[in-house]
């Protein structure tokens, strides 16, 4: 970032958090409150939400129950745009906790926040399952994304439009996120060229897609199948 220059989320995809991450069962996590710490120095003006539901006993409850397990929202406004996302309320195994107890609850919400984050460019790479940044350089000015081809950089546009378009005409921002990010995966599965590579990417994203099975489970289906043709499709080129 130039000095004097306000931060963008452009610097912010850039920034190396390798050092104020942890490894537990095969993921990685970034510290919240150091994640917070760069939001606020990037825009002062951040804020973050916790989305409260309406408990069975009509008390309000920072959690969805869901079949008797918990998915949490949070919402982080950063310049001005404000961008949802949602987390299961997951043990150790990363599997839903049924009955889930406070502790179990406040960390989701935690993690759920640097997820939010992440989706404004800061550690996003981690879920992309990258060790570095990438090196943007001025792909903000040609609008180009870095290391994508510009069909597969349309196609990514047009799909945040259309989530963009479902919010301004009264739509619910979950479901928009959850329409790009689903439409997205279907994208870039087209991107793998081999079978493992194509298992490596669905098990990068399984948490998302965990959690997409449970809110939206038509498009999780269209995803699922999508990644299953995919998959027979690479296994056939193989074998030949």
């Amino acid at each position: 970032m130039t000095k004097g220059k306000p931060m963008s989320p452009i610097d912010l995809l850039q920034i190396n958090v390798n050092e104020h991450t942890e490894k537990k069962n095969g993921l990685t996590y970034l510290s919240w409150a150091w994640a917070w710490a760069k939001v606020l120095i990037a825009d002062p003006k951040a804020i973050y939400e916790v989305q409260f539901f309406q408990s069975q006993d009509g008390k309000p409850q920072c959690y969805m129950d869901v079949n008797g397990t918990a998915m949490v929202w949070v919402t982080v406004t950063m310049f001005g745009k404000p961008i949802a996302c949602q987390l299961p309320v997951m043990d150790y195994r990363n599997k839903p906790i049924p009955k889930p107890d406070a502790f179990a609850v406040n960390t989701a919400i935690m993690r759920c926040l640097t997820k939010a984050i992440a989706l404004h460019g800061l550690g996003l790479y981690i879920y992309a399952g990258e060790d570095m940044p990438e090196e943007v350089g001025n792909q903000e000015e040609s609008g180009k994304l870095p290391g994508v081809t510009p069909e597969a950089t349309e196609k990514v546009e047009q799909i945040v439009k259309k989530a963009i378009k479902t919010v301004v005409e009264g739509g619910d921002l979950e479901d928009a996120n959850a329409t790009l990010f689903g439409e997205a995966i279907i994208e870039y599965l087209k991107l793998n060229e081999t079978e493992a590579d194509l298992k490596s990417y669905w098990k990068k994203n399984q948490e998302k897609l965990d959690s997409l099975k449970v809110t939206h489970p038509t498009l999780y289906g269209q995803v699922k199948s999508r990644f299953t043709a995919a998959k027979e499709k690479l296994k056939s080129k193989e074998t030949t």
